[in-house]
């Protein structure tokens, strides 16, 4: 759920904190969302284990001389359906590849802003969003 969505929720539920049943609907709803997050959260976090585990043995593969190292790394690509088709996506993988590695690099080389200076925190204000009655 967005920062904007709670804000809306907030909204919602300071405009019409005298109707029990429409606060238990957002509860409700709430509860929904957070536990989808969860899954997402813990799917995620299993897809990067299995690649982080996949690169990991390819190097180590490498480091210990096997014939065909990249078949771990090659082998969960596949399983995901993330192989290149052909040229046009070998290249498209490789450009985004390199701007990746260019605006990490241009992160990390501006410095650090503290409070009062920082970044420009968006807030979301109003009820631009609609809950269920």
């Amino acid at each position: 759920m967005t920062r904007s969505e709670f804000d809306d929720i907030r909204a919602h539920i300071a405009a019409e904190a005298d109707h029990p049943g429409d606060l238990l609907r957002v509860a409700r709803s709430l509860l929904d969302d957070l536990e989808a997050a969860r899954m997402r959260e813990a799917t995620l976090r299993a897809y990067y284990l299995r690649l982080l585990t996949a690169a990991r043995a390819t190097v180590a593969a490498e480091t210990a001389g096997y014939p065909e190292p990249l078949t771990f790394l090659t082998d969960e690509l596949a399983k995901r359906g993330q192989l290149p088709a052909g040229d046009d996506e070998v290249n498209r993988i490789l450009a985004d590849a390199h701007t990746a590695a260019a605006l990490i690099a241009c992160l990390e080389q501006t410095p650090a802003r503290t409070a009062g200076n920082g970044p420009r925190v968006r807030r979301c204000l109003g009820t631009s969003r609609t809950l269920p009655r």
